[in-house]
């Protein structure tokens, strides 16, 4: 899409994420200034780049400067490389030994912390007659995967003896950097860098620092920073500080008013009739519910702005539909704009508000979000693509 008002829709609902790619950018460039000019920025585009769409939130970061894209999982990478992406991607999780050729051919460099996958990664190299990266995962105390600290300087020389792997990285992951108790931060640090001590080797990309770990710690942050819920705008709690860098939204989840009424009193609102109209509500019904990632734990909890006035959510949020109480915002009509997530206006409505009422966090209400739903890319406050997943 190219922003031409004249071009019909490349989608059949009046639901859509918009991502606006120069609030990406500054946010990258906010870490850039903040953190040391040698290390350099990972952008983390694992589920889907955190709902946001993860091949071109990708194409922005490493057009911003990030030089390093993570993801979860090797498919994840590998709809990266599909897309054209050329730059060094690192799986962060756990690769199954059936998918390692896979990864090897697609140029992805994998976390490796145990003997067995390396001896596959090993064998899978030959065979191709090439050298796979690897980065060694050290478990400072997050307790998921990664390998004990007293394990591995014997785990390095052991893929030393691996002629077809290179050793590209050595990182652990901060469980508490998000805390404003920074004590078992620092001693995650203090274990990690023991272990870097010790190996003596030359590694070229040790890593340590989260988006928490970069705000708050960004003299520790070694070669590389790993960049995920930051990127997007969002802080990873209310505890870090929030000064140090200062971050703009991408996301916004926006929909249309596509129905408009004032029920007779006694009138049940949506499954199991949680509420009764009285008569003087305008009730307007939106094309977006839980089936779109909109939670139904926001069912008479939630909110939404329409023409910049703060309405609820009314009754129980359906599949593909919820109904919002418009009778503060009236006059109303049928095609207004709904804004569920991000700003209308002088007005917002932040993904933090909303985790808060789920009793969860910001990560999870985006990275809800369905592939459903269209994603429109700005820049300039314009539209230059969109992508509907359905049509694809």
């Amino acid at each position: 899409m190219d922003g031409n008002p004249n071009r019909p829709p490349v989608y059949g609902r009046d639901t859509v994420i918009e991502v606006d790619l120069d609030a990406l950018r500054h946010n990258i460039k906010e870490f850039r200034r903040h953190i040391p000019e040698r290390s350099q920025i990972m952008a983390v585009v694992k589920a889907d780049g955190y709902g946001h769409g993860a091949v071109h939130v990708a194409r922005a970061a490493l057009e911003a400067g990030a030089t390093y894209l993570g993801v979860a999982f090797v498919d994840e990478g590998i709809e990266l490389r599909q897309a054209g992406i050329k730059a060094p991607i690192l799986v962060l999780g756990y690769t199954p030994s059936y998918a390692v050729a896979d990864a090897i051919r697609h140029q992805l460099s994998l976390t490796v912390f145990s003997r067995e996958s390396l001896e596959v990664i090993e064998r899978e190299s030959d065979r191709f007659n090439t050298k796979a990266n690897i980065h060694i995962k050290v478990d400072t105390g997050m307790g998921r995967i990664g390998l004990q600290p007293q394990d591995t300087s014997a785990f390095l020389r052991l893929a030393r003896q691996c002629s077809h792997v290179r050793v590209e990285g050595l990182f652990t992951h901060f469980a508490t950097a998000d805390e404003r108790d920074k004590s078992y931060t620092r001693y995650q640090e203090e274990l990690f860098a023991s272990v870097v001590r010790e190996l003596k080797e030359d590694i070229p990309l040790i890593h340590i620092a989260n988006s928490a770990g970069a705000i708050e710690l960004p003299c520790r942050t070694y070669d590389m920073i790993r960049l995920g819920i930051s990127m997007y705008g969002f802080y990873p709690s209310v505890e870090v500080n929030q000064q140090s860098v200062k971050l703009k939204p991408v996301l916004t989840l926006k929909s249309k008013i596509v129905h408009l009424k004032q029920p007779p009193p006694g009138t049940g609102i949506s499954y199991g009739k949680t509420v009764t109209a009285t008569g003087s509500e305008w009730i307007a019904t939106i094309p977006v519910g839980y089936g779109d990632g909109f939670n139904r734990h926001l069912s008479n909890k939630g909110f939404a702005l329409v023409g910049g006035v703060k309405v609820p959510v009314f009754g129980r949020v359906c599949m593909d539909q919820l109904m919002l109480d418009v009778t503060r915002a009236m006059p109303v009509r049928v095609g207004d704009e709904v804004v569920l997530y991000g700003r209308q206006g002088t007005k917002s409505i932040h993904v933090d508000e909303v985790a808060e009422i789920l009793g969860t966090i910001n990560y999870e209400v985006v990275c809800m979000l369905s592939h459903r739903i269209p994603r429109i890319y700005l820049r300039n406050g314009k539209p230059v693509q969109v992508v509907n997943r359905l049509r694809q």
